[in-house]
C-alpha cells in the first residue's frame, strides 16, 4: 500500500542515498521545483535581466577604478578625474536600480512558488486516506510543510540568484583579469581548483548532516504536537516532568545534529577564505613588483586586485550557497516524497454516477477486510448485510467485533480485500469517493469540534448554508439553549477541539452539523455512555430528529438506546452472527442475550420484562 511504501522508504533516505550526490545532483533535485516556477516565466525573465545588468555593473566598476587612477590621479587631470568619477557614479546608480529589481523579482518568486508548493502539498495530503496518517506522525508532516518549505523559499528567493550572480562575477572577473595581466591570472586559475575541492568534499557532508538535522526537527515538532494536544492527560497523570525530560532529549538531539552541520559548514567557509585571500596576498606581492618594474600601471594593478577580490568573494559566496543548495535539496526530496504518494483510495478514470434522487440503500456482500497493519487478523470476515432505504439498523457486539470497520469501509477510507459494498446499487470502488461521501453523514463517538466559531463548526457540513439554516439545524439538535448562553452566541470561539464546551454540548453541535448536511445515510457512532442524565436526554432527543427519514446505521454501546431499532445486527470476530429485534435476539442469540443481561440484568434482558419496566427504561434514555 502507499503508506507502507513510504514507511519502508524512510530508512533508505535517512541512510543518505541522496547524501552521496555531488552538488550537480543537488541541483538536479532542486530542478524538480521548476514545474512550480514555470507559470511565472515572465518574472524569471525580469529577474534574470536585472541580475545580468547588476553583475555587469559590478564588473564595470573595476574598469572605472582603473580609469580614475591612470587617467585622473596619475595624469593629474581634474577634468579627466571628474569624467571618470561621474562615469563610476552612473554605473553605481544602474547597479543599485538593477539590484533592487533583482531582489524584488527573486524574492517575489520565492514567496509565490513556496505558497503554491505548500498549497499543492496540503491539497495532496487531503487526498490521502486516513490509514496513511495512522503510520505517519502529524508533526513530521507539519515540519515538511513549514520548515522544509521555508528552507526552499530561502534558496529560490535568494540563494539561487546569489549563486548565478556570483558565477557571473567569477567568470566575468576571470576574463577581465586575463585582459589585465595574463601572468597574474594564471596564478588565480591555479587557486580555483584548490578552492573547489573542499567545496565538493565538504558539501556532501553538509547535505547528509542537513538531512539528519531536518529529521530531528521533525521529531521535535511531532512531540510538541502530541503533548500539547493531550495536555489534559499530561497534567492529569502528572507526566510533566517526564515530558520535559523526553522533549529536552529530542531538542538536544536536534541541536547536536545542527551543530555537526554548522561545524562542517563553518570549516568549509574558513578553508575557502584562507585559500582565496592567501592567494590574493601572493598576487599583490607579485603584482606590486610588476608595477615597480613598469610592466603594468598602478590603475591596472588596482583593477586586477578589485577583480581578484571579486572572484575571491564570489568563490566564498558560492561555497556558502552550495551549503544552502545541499540543505534545500534534502528539503525538496522530503516535500516531493509527499507529492509522490499515490493515494490508494481515489476516483476511477470513468466513475459511475450515483443515482438521483438518493434512496439510501446499503449492501455488504461477503466482505472480508484486514487492516494493513494487521494483515493476518481480518476485521471483517465474510460479512454480508443489506440495509433498506429508510431502515434503522444497529450494530452490536463486543469490542473488536468489527463495528467501526463497517463505517470505515462504507466511507471508503479503505477498500475490502474480498466482497463488494454498494450504495444505491453502485459499487463503492466504481464511484467518485467525494460523490459517495456526499451521501453520508457521520456523527462520531468523539465529536470533532474545530478551533472556530459555533456557526463555522455547524456550517462545516455545508459551507454555503445561510445563517437561518445554521440556526434551524441547531434548534433541531437542541443546541440553541446552550449557544444562547455563550458570550458571543453563534460567533463564540470554541477553542481547540471545543475545549469550552461539555461533552453533551459538543455532541449536539456534531448532530447539528449532520442535520445541516442533510444527507440520506446517517452513520451514528452512539456516544451517550459518558454523559450525565440531562445531556444524555438532550442528545437522545436530537438523535431522534436526526434519524427521521434517513437510512441509519448505529454502532450501539448502550443497548437501551437501540431496543426499538428496526433491526439489530450482532457481530462477533468480524462475522455477522444474527439479526433481529431486541426481543427476538434475547431469546435466540446467546451472545446478544449475554450482552443484554450485563446491561439490563437477567430479568429485563429477556422478553419477559414487564411493560412498566420497559417504559421506565425507555424514558430514562429519552
Amino acid at each position: 500500500m502507499a503508506r507502507e511504501a513510504v514507511a519502508s522508504d524512510a530508512p533508505r533516505h535517512e541512510a543518505g542515498e541522496g547524501d552521496k550526490r555531488a552538488p550537480l545532483a543537488a541541483l538536479r533535485t532542486l530542478a524538480r521545483v521548476w514545474r512550480f516556477v514555470r507559470p511565472y516565466r515572465r518574472q524569471v525573465l525580469y529577474a534574470a535581466i536585472a541580475l545580468v545588468v547588476a553583475a555587469g555593473a559590478v564588473l564595470t566598476i573595476g574598469q572605472g577604478l582603473r580609469f580614475v587612477i591612470d587617467r585622473g590621479l596619475a595624469a593629474g587631470s581634474e577634468g579627466e578625474l571628474n569624467r571618470t568619477l561621474t562615469f563610476m557614479l552612473a554605473v553605481i546608480v544602474v547597479m543599485a536600480g538593477a539590484t533592487y529589481a533583482r531582489f524584488y523579482y527573486v524574492s517575489w518568486l520565492g514567496e509565490r512558488v513556496i505558497a503554491d508548493l505548500r498549497r499543492a502539498v496540503f491539497d495532496h495530503l487531503l487526498t490521502l486516506p486516513p490509514g496513511y496518517f495512522e503510520l505517519t506522525r502529524t508533526g513530521e508532516v507539519i515540519s515538511r510543510l513549514t520548515n522544509d518549505t521555508t528552507m526552499l523559499e530561502t534558496v529560490i528567493g535568494s540563494s539561487v540568484s546569489m549563486a548565478i550572480r556570483n558565477v557571473l562575477l567569477m567568470v566575468g572577473g576571470l576574463v577581465l583579469l586575463a585582459l589585465t595581466s595574463a601572468k597574474l591570472t594564471l596564478l588565480v586559475l591555479v587557486g580555483v581548483p584548490v578552492v573547489l575541492v573542499p567545496i565538493l568534499f565538504f558539501g556532501r557532508r553538509v547535505r547528509r548532516l542537513s538531512r539528519a538535522s531536518q529529521d530531528r526537527i521533525g521529531d521535535v515538532g511531532a512531540y510538541i504536537d502530541e503533548a500539547l494536544h493531550e495536555i489534559r492527560t499530561v497534567q492529569a497523570y502528572g507526566h510533566e516532568g517526564e515530558d520535559r525530560r523526553q522533549f529536552a532529549a529530542r531538542v538536544e538531539s536536534a541541536f547536536g545534529a545542527a551543530l555537526a552541520r554548522i561545524r562542517q559548514r563553518a570549516f568549509l567557509v574558513a578553508v575557502v577564505i584562507l585559500l582565496v585571500f592567501g592567494a590574493i596576498g601572493i598576487i599583490l606581492w607579485i603584482g606590486g613588483h610588476d608595477v615597480v618594474a613598469g610592466r603594468i600601471s598602478g590603475g591596472e594593478l588596482s583593477a586586477f586586485v578589485f577583480y581578484a577580490v571579486l572572484v575571491a568573494g564570489a568563490a566564498g559566496a558560492i561555497s556558502e550557497v552550495v551549503g544552502d543548495l545541499q540543505r534545500a535539496a534534502g528539503a525538496t526530496e522530503r516535500l516531493f516524497e509527499l507529492l509522490a504518494i499515490v493515494p490508494e483510495i481515489r476516483a476511477p478514470v470513468d466513475p459511475v454516477a450515483l443515482p438521483t434522487p438518493a434512496s439510501g440503500r446499503v449492501a455488504f456482500d461477503a466482505v472480508t477486510f484486514a487492516y494493513p497493519s494487521r494483515p493476518d487478523a481480518p476485521a471483517l470476515d465474510g460479512f454480508s448485510l443489506t440495509v433498506a432505504s429508510g431502515e434503522k439498523v444497529a450494530l452490536v457486539g463486543p469490542s473488536g467485533a468489527g463495528k467501526t470497520t463497517v463505517f470505515q469501509l462504507l466511507l471508503r477510507f479503505y477498500d475490502p480485500q474480498q466482497g463488494t459494498i454498494t450504495i444505491d446499487g453502485v459499487e463503492l470502488g466504481r464511484a467518485d469517493p467525494t460523490a459517495l461521501r456526499a451521501r453520508l453523514a457521520l456523527v462520531p463517538q468523539e465529536p470533532v469540534i474545530f478551533a472556530a466559531s459555533v456557526a463555522d463548526n455547524v456550517r462545516y457540513g455545508r459551507p454555503d448554508a445561510s445563517d437561518a439554516e445554521v440556526h434551524a439545524a441547531c434548534d433541531a439538535a437542541f443546541a440553541t439553549e446552550f449557544i444562547a448562553r455563550l458570550p458571543e452566541g453563534y460567533a463564540s470561539f470554541l477553542g481547540e477541539r471545543g475545549v469550552r464546551l461539555s461533552g453533551g454540548q459538543r455532541q449536539r453541535l456534531a448532530i447539528a452539523r449532520a442535520i445541516l448536511a442533510d444527507r440520506p445515510i446517517l452513520l451514528l457512532d452512539e456516544a451517550t455512555s459518558a454523559l450525565d442524565a440531562h445531556s444524555e436526554r438532550m442528545v437522545q432527543m436530537a438523535f431522534e430528529r436526526l434519524m427521521a427519514g434517513r437510512t441509519v446505521l448505529i454502532i450501539a454501546h448502550r443497548l437501551a438506546t437501540i431496543r426499538h431499532a428496526d433491526r439489530i445486527a450482532v457481530l462477533e470476530h468480524g462475522r455477522l452472527v444474527a439479526t433481529g429485534t431486541h426481543d427476538e435476539l434475547t431469546r435466540t442469540n446467546p451472545l446478544y442475550a449475554r450482552l443484554a443481561a450485563l446491561q439490563f440484568g437477567p430479568h429485563e434482558a429477556g422478553g419477559d420484562a414487564t411493560a412498566a419496566d420497559e417504559a421506565a427504561r425507555v424514558s430514562a434514555v429519552k
